[in-house]
């Protein structure tokens, strides 16, 4: 695999894919090799300047910007303010399980799955991480070290449903760990003995839900519900698993902050997990769990205080977000020849009370009319997304996410026209 393929499959170096992809093709749809404007990446105040035509849009990271106009309207009721003698310790509550889990945080994450009754928290010990990938690594690490030293075990295939998450693969081989490897689809999956099975829902592609898949009695199963919030889904029930984990980057938009958190039932698992992250980071960030347990308590006082003047409720403002961009993005490929999207059903959402739309971070594109490589299609008119492959599906698929800021987004609409224009002749 090329260099270039490995930075795309990977969803943390979109900067970096952009350049590369860019160095690699040398020209655009009509033949011509645009420049790439620095600025239009990055800049250090957090704005942007008004996209050009020629800029490449790279959508293959899940990064939550779109939900920077809200918190920045928040203004000081989500500030934060830490002395320089606050938090030295490594320790939080060494009562705990989780002895560095901050006790504001653990209050916070409680609060937030009651007002929104997407979890169970009751009898559940909370384990936070820094994001969710390094609990899915904890959660791994807990369900297959062997209980005693010495014990030499063939390691437990890790399986998920196609098309899954593609950092899932990554992340589980990227140690070579004796303790568990990579399976693949988890609905090919038919080997005796132990494993473990992660249900990403709603899924990260193609934004279904789901559920366990694999019936062998031998099994655990991590649930990865990072996207199981009113902004993305109608919720539908309170989850209740033995290991269930979130993060505040699909939450509350906050992906800088580095935190995520796992609702486990079984102590001893959460206490293999709380293992995991000593030895590897000696703890999380107490700096951010501060200002995510702020953050989250905006976003409930905004849920329970419908009406008022000074209060506004975040789900709302998101949900209503995500609608007008799913609405944009249906009309743009309405007619087009070459284009097609799932269709979600509506149910009805015990947040809202009402019957609501399945609203994903991710639009799952599927290319008609012979075009066998989707990825690269779109990689013509200068729309970078994450092909099928790096999904265990078929490449006609290609993944673009909708959590990008709103010039990018205008910009991806605009050209998604210009392709339904080109391939009707016009």
């Amino acid at each position: 695999m090329s260099i270039c393929k490995k930075i795309i499959i990977s969803g943390y170096f979109s900067i970096f894919s952009t350049l590369l992809i860019k160095k690699k093709m040398g020209c655009t749809a009509n033949g011509t090799t645009p420049s790439i404007d620095k600025r239009s990446l990055s800049s250090t105040n957090g704005t942007r300047p008004t996209l050009s035509s020629n800029s490449v849009l790279a959508l293959t990271t899940g990064d939550p910007t779109v939900f920077q106009p809200f918190w920045r309207k928040m203004g000081d009721k989500s500030k934060v303010v830490i002395d320089g003698g606050e938090l030295m310790s490594y320790f939080s509550d060494v009562g705990n399980v989780c002895w560095f889990l901050e006790p504001e945080l653990g209050d916070a994450i409680r609060r937030l799955h009651r007002v929104v009754g997407n979890a169970v928290t009751e009898d559940r010990h909370i384990v936070v991480g820094t994001g969710s990938t390094q609990l899915f690594q904890a959660a791994l690490y807990a369900l297959t070290i062997p209980a005693a030293a010495g014990v030499e075990l063939e390691p437990v295939s890790v399986v998920s449903s196609a098309p899954y998450y593609s950092s899932y693969p990554e992340v589980v081989d990227c140690l070579r760990s004796g303790l568990y490897k990579w399976g693949g689809d988890a609905c090919s999956f038919d080997k005796d003995g132990p494993y473990i099975e992660v249900v990403n829902s709603p899924n990260n592609p193609d934004g279904t839900l789901r559920e366990s898949v694999v019936k062998s009695g031998q099994g655990n199963v991590i649930y990865d519900l990072a996207y199981y919030w009113p902004q993305y889904t109608a919720i539908t029930s309170a989850a209740d698993h033995d290991i269930m984990l979130f993060t505040c980057s699909k939450c509350t938009g906050h992906a800088g902050s580095r935190i995520g958190w796992a609702l486990v039932k079984d102590k001893d698992i959460a206490k293999k997990m709380t293992q995991y992250i000593t030895i590897t980071s000696i703890g999380v960030s107490k700096e951010s769990q501060f200002r995510t347990a702020k953050i989250m308590g905006v976003i409930c006082d905004g849920c329970q205080n419908v009406g008022s003047a000074e209060s506004e409720n975040f789900f709302e403002y998101a949900r209503e977000l995500m609608s007008k961009r799913w609405q944009k993005l249906r009309e743009a490929l309405q007619h087009s020849k070459c284009l097609s999207l799932f269709k979600y059903p509506r149910e009805r959402c015990l947040f809202t009370g009402e019957l609501n739309e399945r609203l994903p971070a991710f639009a799952w594109l599927e290319c008609k009319e012979g075009i066998k490589d989707c990825e690269e299609f779109l990689r013509g008119f200068d729309i970078v997304g994450r092909g099928g492959k790096a999904f265990g599906a078929d490449p006609k698929f290609t993944r673009i996410s909708l959590l990008c800021r709103e010039e990018d987004f205008n910009g991806v609409i605009e050209r998604l026209l210009a392709i339904k224009g080109i391939r009707n002749g016009n």
